[in-house]
């Protein structure tokens, strides 16, 4: 490429890099003052777009174009504001994960309310008016719009800058980052206060959204696309940090754009397309950074979690009356095959069920008792089945070894991406696997040559004597039974022991001789060997695999069957793995909008069993044994 049409691709990372900074911009305050992940961020871009392009054809294009924008982002700070009083209010003092959980299940309400309103099919919005033609920059042609959009980011950045440094609602925001429990012992409304931070935030997003809509159109995964880029730019820039999330817009966008630019280039021989690093190289970014500064480029180090929620009792093992039911449990699962015999649909769904149960376990395992949240995980799960499936198919295994062989594939993974990830905490270490995961998806979606790219592999079927699917049944049974065994055995060792106690009190852990990174680092490859296992299970259950396999929707999956459950108890994450599984399907099968529905399920069982259902469930036999 010329450096006329370079030139042009780092104009193009400018003006993408306003859009990212409005929607970084309003995750990183809302974080800083509330302490919330916010989930559903990405959400508010999209109801920014929609709603301006509904308010453009209502109102109609010409000078009703730039009210039309301005209007979408206050009613999506508006929308903001009531979903922090009506929702987030109640679980501000529950544990980040659980808030985490709340705002997916809001998520899920939004993009099916979209559905509702606006329908599947993309939406295409007007021109800017006065902006709808191009400039020629070094006899290349270049949209006014997008020259627009440059100038945007940095106009926004310094209105936030006087707003938080020149006004005394802005002292307070910056007083409630550093110390929000000083700010309401010193008379402020921290009620009020978190609205109206809430408010901008959405209304910042509902911004970037609205300002797209010359340039993309209004679609229905703009919500999830979008909230991985704000996670990025937001931890890229530091936790919190405005000026911080600028600079990572800028630095990612740029990025972006000179590896468009560069295209394929022959290296000694061989050809290596930088085009295809744009659907990876913001996570390769976060990934360096975090290695290297893991506060950010801007931030600070990250304290410990004010909403950390009541300390974990001790694990107990299970008394009898838990064994009976154990037992009684074991016996139906045996006999499911023969009471549904009429109903192959049921045994499949009952596969689906144990690989979810036993992926489910792989993430509470480093998520409970070892403290290590993951947002990645389906990286193990991924890697387990794509090695199942490559077995098979490439190297001509037979199915019982290519089963035997997924988990050590994804316990080689584990071993390169925990040594890096153990040494980071909170936010940063969640961040950092999900980037590690995002890496993973992308060599799935792009190795054509290997992993079959966007079609995928099909063909991944078992061996023939376990075609019929109760025979593959009651192998998935005995390896998912068997799998939840051992890693319940491994809690209870001294291993796990010594995985509490670093989870607990590092410091007091390293004392007394624990070496705590090492345990952690172990706990991540024994995580990934159970979940490769269910992952290898799942591919042969379906016949085929794909890149939604390793998809970040897969590691979500798996962290709201873990909270779902209870993150403090054993069968917390069988429980919530089978209750999510079931109502996802129950729910799909029964109403086009089975988003809204399972969402508002989630929400409720948020609101009114915050420990998760086996935690609800726990606590009412110990309050029956102490009245007895």
């Amino acid at each position: 490429m010329d450096f006329s049409g370079f030139v042009v691709q780092l104009l193009n990372g400018l003006a993408g890099a306003s859009s990212l900074f409005l929607v970084g911009a309003g995750l990183s305050l809302i974080f800083g003052v509330t302490r919330i992940v916010n989930f559903a961020h990405g959400s508010f871009f999209m109801l920014g777009i929609y709603i301006a392009y509904a308010l453009t054809e209502r109102l109609g294009g010409g000078l009703w174009f730039w009210p039309s924008l301005l209007l979408a982002a206050l009613a999506v700070g508006v929308i903001g504001a009531g979903v922090e009083m009506l929702l987030l209010r109640r679980v501000y003092r529950a544990p980040e994960l659980f808030q985490l959980l709340a705002t997916f299940a809001l998520m899920l309400v939004i993009k099916d309310a979209a559905l509702w309103l606006w329908g599947p099919e993309d939406l295409l919005g007007p021109r800017a008016p006065g902006l709808a033609g191009a400039v020629t920059i070094l006899g290349r042609r270049f949209p006014t719009y997008d020259l627009f959009l440059i100038v945007v980011g940095p106009l926004v950045l310094g209105a936030l800058w006087l707003l938080l440094t020149r006004t005394r609602w802005g002292t307070l925001v910056r007083a409630a980052t550093q110390d929000r429990e000083m700010v309401g012992a010193l008379g402020v409304n921290q009620a009020w206060l978190f609205t109206a931070v809430f408010a901008l935030g959405t209304m910042l997003a509902g911004l970037g959204g609205a300002l797209q809509l010359p340039r993309e159109p209004a679609n229905l995964g703009l919500d999830l696309q979008t909230i991985g880029d704000a996670f990025v730019v937001v931890v890229v820039g530091g936790m919190g940090s405005i000026p911080g999330a600028y600079a990572a817009a800028l630095l990612i966008a740029e990025i972006k754009a000179i590896c468009i630019g560069l295209g394929t280039v022959d290296v000694m021989g061989f050809s290596f397309s930088f085009s295809k690093l744009t659907l990876v190289v913001e996570f390769l970014v976060m990934a360096v950074v975090l290695v290297v500064r893991p506060w950010g480029l801007l931030g600070k180090p990250q304290a410990t979690s004010r909403n950390s929620g009541p300390p974990e009792a001790p694990l107990r093992r299970a008394d009898t009356p838990l064994k009976i039911a154990g037992a009684v449990l074991l016996l139906a699962l045996i006999a499911w095959p023969v009471a549904t015999a009429g109903s192959p649909y049921l045994t499949v769904l009952a596969i689906d069920l144990l690989t979810a149960a036993l992926f489910a376990a792989s993430l509470h395992f480093i998520m409970g008792p070892a403290g290590m949240h993951s947002f990645g995980h389906a990286a193990y799960f991924g890697l387990g089945a794509y090695a199942a499936a490559l077995g098979v198919r490439s190297l001509g295994l037979p199915m019982e070894l290519a089963l035997l062989l997924s988990p050590l594939v994804a316990a080689a993974g584990a071993l390169v991406f925990g040594w890096f990830c153990v040494r980071l905490s909170g936010v940063y270490l969640a961040m950092l696997t999900l980037a590690f995961s995002q890496i993973v998806w992308s060599v799935a979606f792009q190795w054509d040559e290997v992993t079959g790219g966007s079609n995928g592999l099909t063909g991944v079927w078992p061996a023939p004597w376990l075609a019929d699917k109760r025979m593959y049944y009651y192998l998935t049974l005995a390896l998912v039974v068997g799998g939840v065994l051992l890693i319940r055995r491994a809690l209870f060792a001294p291993f796990g022991y010594a995985m509490r106690a670093g989870r607990d009190s590092p410091l007091r852990a390293d004392a007394i001789g624990i070496d705590v990174k090492r345990t952690q680092w172990m706990a991540f490859v024994i995580a990934a060997v159970f979940a490769g296992l269910a992952g290898a299970l799942y591919a042969f259950s379906k016949g085929s695999i794909s890149p939604d396999t390793v998809a970040v929707g897969r590691s979500v999956d798996g962290l709201v069957m873990v909270l779902l459950g209870g993150l403090q108890t054993l069968a917390g994450p069988l429980v919530g793995a089978v209750t999510f599984t079931w109502l996802q399907d129950a729910v799909a099968r029964n109403t086009d909008y089975w988003r809204a529905l399972l969402g508002a399920i989630i929400l409720l069982l948020v609101l009114v069993f915050p420990q998760g259902i086996a935690g609800f469930v726990g606590q009412l036999f110990e309050r029956r044994r102490e009245v007895t």
